[in-house]
């Protein structure tokens, strides 16, 4: 998003009149903008900024520390300017988000912050290691090696915490608190301490010797130095800033990778000449040509052309489409096979891949309760902490009278106790977890369905479209004796051509796909609720139920396919009966394994369609579903009373459709997950939405929620223990403040990496 838009619900594409109830909003909605955040360091830095903007009047923000991100929501009469200025006094920066660009590994490799920081931290670490060995093993401390490690490392203090001391005075002039006033007070603490004891206490003596402990120890104030501590603690933060910068940026990789799927030009038909041109050009309606291995440029209709499309880098479906005229492609997409022509239905920001990328990037800033609390907490964290050290210094010196032992308790507390790691736990996991399910056509619209996933015990299975195809297809055919089967389809195929019929499609396409071509029909007559009947190469042929008088195996074998749930119609010519062919909706060949993964995760799979019972039953049959969890016959407007039912009875409902009939019983359920190829008012209404219409989706996005939800909860526990037990150690004097900055920075690295192993998931 780049500028502001109508925070209204909405649809790609035009809505049909049954979705516009559910897309329907009123018009003075709050407008929504995207702002990027600059300058800010920790959580309790994005909670600053929240609070700030959320104090506006009529204005909702949700501020993400890992995405750098605002989402804000804001009524007529505020501007943008006015949310970028509010933003900007309280010591940050804020702007819209540029259009994106293509990136290559050059230019990612060019990150200017990420150079920065590199440098930086090159530097530094040079500098620093030297200081610390000197000051850590004795042996290497030769006459006035004080002063040298005073020489190395005053640069990093200075230069190298340069960063951590500007954003500690920016917030001290607001009024404010944050980790890098824990770093920056701590660091010149420790370095200004080292000053004066080397200029106006001991230290600065030839011959000076010190060593290095684990722990704090009474010790002579005037001939201690902390240069190691100044200089190892900033190169230790500034280590951890970098692997969090790189980890953060390989976390949001699979959004950046997404966004970037799309053609860039595309060779549209003017005047019967192909004219290249950007594809930001590309208007509803234009007709373009893709040749074999280009990306479509957008979602259309084909033409013209036969070919079959890889649809991998979207759905995760290794297995490339057949598509022909009349068939929907979707954009970036590739052509794997012949030459097509396909106009264009969707362009620019209505496209799938553009919806995908905006559920993404929603779910990505948005933030789970848990995460809420989790902010709280930093928000208020790093006062408590400055009062902590307060409080640590004053009991040390009345206690044991020793300043410089008490001074040293006080500089660990201040320096172990950021609260980073506890505002990296929620949305690193929810970056890496979302950005692989894109990855595998599993779209997660908002941290709260993760909780969800956890909960749910019954998942409610739509059948058309759902478990089945939704497509009326050929499935049996029985002959009379004496009758040759391919003869049979051939005059039925021929026949049923004319006709518009759903059962008439279905057997003309299994006569084709069977026989070969058709022969055409003439005389053609549609005889109401009996069926049709013509002349077909001289013949005088009937489908349908128009012959009363049926052979005793075609009666049976007509009753057979009737009580298995299928379609029967009967096929003749010349006044007798000849066959029988049977044609139903036939159930996806990954249902029944789908059903089973299911119960495998703890749920129950209840079949609801609208079918009679023989149907449902045949159905429920076929893929693993007990006869006692299927409900047949429910209107379309009965789901929702079915939904609520199950969750009277105590039961946390999941429900997967596809269809507009489908949308408010989505909306209802638990959870809700929309197949990819149903409607856009049933997508909408859903929680998850499984790109590609395979039913095994939903149990790996069920698994790939459910994984997401225990990384986060791993990493909020870890977060939450390690300030817990940090603390007490540090105050007790129990740490060393560089092992504590050695600590500190590993807990921010720890939580970001633990959230990176999602992107293993499979």
């Amino acid at each position: 998003m780049t500028s502001t838009t109508t925070a209204t619900p909405t649809t790609a594409g035009t809505p049909t009149p049954a979705e516009t109830p559910i897309a329907a909003a009123p018009e003075s909605a709050a407008a929504e903008v995207e702002l990027l955040i600059g300058g800010m360091t920790c959580a309790s830095c994005a909670a600053r900024v929240e609070k700030k903007l959320n104090r506006m009047d009529g204005v909702s923000a949700t501020v993400n520390y890992a995405t750098e991100k605002a989402k804000v929501s804001y009524p007529a009469g505020i501007q943008v300017a006015d949310l970028i200025a509010t933003v900007v006094k309280t010591g940050y920066t804020a702007e819209e988000p540029a259009p994106p660009q293509p990136e290559t590994p050059a230019t990612a490799e060019a990150d200017p912050e990420l150079a920065s920081l590199r440098e930086r931290l090159t530097v530094s670490a040079l500098l620093a290691v030297p200081v610390v060995l000197l000051s850590m093993i004795p042996v290497l401390q030769f006459d006035n090696w004080q002063w040298l490690a005073l020489t190395l490392a005053a640069p990093v203090v200075v230069w190298g915490g340069l960063p951590f001391h500007k954003a500690a005075f920016t917030n001290a002039r607001h009024g404010a608190a944050t980790m890098d006033t824990l770093v920056s007070v701590g660091t010149l603490a420790a370095f200004g301490w080292s000053l004066w004891a080397l200029f106006w206490g001991d230290a600065g003596m030839a011959g000076m010797h010190d060593e290095f402990r684990l722990t704090v120890s009474r010790t002579d104030g005037a001939s201690t130095i902390y240069l190691e501590v100044a200089a190892g603690v900033v190169a230790l933060i500034l280590l951890g800033r970098y692997l969090e910068a790189r980890s953060k940026r390989r976390a949001g990789a699979a959004l950046r990778a997404l966004m970037e799927l799309g053609a860039k030009d595309v060779a549209v038909l003017r005047d019967g000449r192909e004219v290249r041109v950007p594809v930001g050009e590309l208007a509803v309606g234009d007709r373009f040509v893709v040749r074999p291995g280009e990306k479509i440029a957008t979602d259309g209709t084909v033409v013209e052309g036969a070919s079959a499309v890889d649809a991998s880098m979207l759905t995760g479906e290794s297995v490339p489409v057949d598509v022909a005229p009349g068939d929907t492609v979707t954009g970036a997409t590739v052509n794997a096979g012949g030459r097509l022509v396909v106009a264009a239905s969707r362009v620019g920001s209505d496209t799938q891949l553009a919806r995908m990328a905006r559920l993404v990037e929603d779910a990505q800033n948005g933030k789970a309760e848990v995460q809420r609390l989790a902010d709280r907490i930093s928000g208020i964290f790093v006062p408590v902490v400055l009062l902590i050290a307060v409080g640590t210094f004053g009991v040390w010196l009345g206690v044991t009278g020793d300043v410089a032992a008490a001074f040293t308790a006080a500089v660990a507390v201040l320096i172990i106790a950021c609260p980073c790691a506890l505002g990296l736990a929620t949305p690193t996991a929810l970056m890496v977890g979302t950005g692989r399910g894109a990855q595998l056509g599993i779209l997660i619209k908002g941290p709260e369905v993760l909780e969800s996933t956890r909960r749910v015990d019954t998942v409610v299975l739509d059948k058309t479209g759902t478990i089945t195809t939704g497509r009326m297809t050929l499935q049996e055919v029985h002959v009379a004796e004496g009758t040759d089967e391919r003869e049979l389809l051939r005059l039925a195929g021929a026949l049923e051509h004319a006709s518009e019929h759903p059962v008439a499609r279905a057997v003309a396409a299994g006569a084709e796909e069977r026989v070969g071509p058709l022969p055409s029909a003439e005389h053609f007559e549609n005889v109401p609720g009996r069926g049709v009947r013509g002349r077909v190469e001289g013949r005088e042929v009937a489908v349908g139920r128009l012959y009363d008088d049926l052979p005793e195996e075609l009666a049976r074998a007509r009753s057979e396919a009737e009580s298995g749930g299928r379609t029967a119609v009967v096929v003749g010519w010349d006044g007798t009966a000849r066959g029988v062919v049977a044609v139903a909706d036939a159930i996806k060949d990954t249902s029944a394994e789908a059903v089973r993964q299911l119960r495998a995760l703890g749920l129950t799979p209840v079949l609801l369609t609208g079918d009679n019972r023989a149907v449902a039953d045949s159905v429920a049959a076929a893929v693993g579903i007990a006869p006692g969890d299927v409900i047949a016959e429910v209107l379309p407007e009965d789901k929702v009373a079915v939904v609520r039912r199950l969750q009277g009875e105590g039961r946390s409902v999941a429900m997967v459709g596809d269809g507009v009939n489908d949308a408010a019983a989505l909306a209802t359920a638990d959870l809700g997950l929309a197949m990819g190829t149903g409607t856009d008012a049933a997508i909408e209404a859903s929680d998850l939405t499984l790109v590609r219409g395979d039913l095994r989706v939903a149990a790996d996005a069920i698994r790939l929620s459910r994984k997401t939800l225990s990384t986060i909860k791993g990493n909020l526990v870890w977060a939450f223990g390690y300030n817990v037990a940090a603390l007490p150690l540090a105050a007790a004097g129990m740490l060393n403040p560089m092992i504590a900055g050695a600590a500190m920075a590993f807990s921010s690295v720890f939580v970001v990496s633990n959230s990176l192993r999602l992107r293993t998931f499979r």
